[in-house]
């Protein structure tokens, strides 16, 4: 699973010109599944964003998301598995079927909630207009494999 994140200052998607998900404060999430994630993939991803030390205090990075009262906007993104190695156009033979991957970007966005973070999503399989004000800009990525981080 590959997945990047962003720590905004808002953020929000929208779907045929409707905001389907949005949040204040927080957290970006831009999840790649892949064949092979499993939900364990899914399970760590989420408990590394919720942990992540991301937002000022007396240090840059010394509070997390729940810490700062941030929320999460969990959006599907199905081309961080693309591979752009050969030619001019991206393969996506890495990326998960979606009758796969759905339930296991749902499954990171579920576990964030167990977890007391608001949490947004956007719609899985749409063409999606995302805004947001990306803060510092702070942009990580998480990689995982085997349901670890690698």
């Amino acid at each position: 699973m590959k997945t990047v994140l962003q720590r905004v200052t808002r953020a929000a998607v929208q779907v045929d010109g409707e905001v389907v998900g949005s949040i204040d404060k927080g957290i970006v999430a831009l999840v790649g599944v892949e064949r092979g994630d499993t939900e364990a993939d899914a399970h760590i991803t989420a408990r590394k964003i919720a942990g992540l030390r991301i937002f000022p205090d007396r240090k840059p990075m010394d509070l997390n998301v729940m810490e700062v009262g941030g929320g999460v906007l969990v959006i599907s993104q199905f081309t961080l598995a693309g591979n752009v190695r050969k030619g001019r156009r991206p393969s996506f033979d890495r990326a998960e079927d979606p009758a796969r991957a759905e339930p296991l970007y749902l499954a990171v966005a579920e576990e964030l909630r167990a977890r007391g973070i608001p949490v947004a999503t956007g719609r899985f399989g749409a063409n999606m207009a995302v805004d947001l004000i990306n803060d510092g800009p702070v942009t990580l990525m998480i990689f995982t494999e085997g349901g670890a981080i690698v």
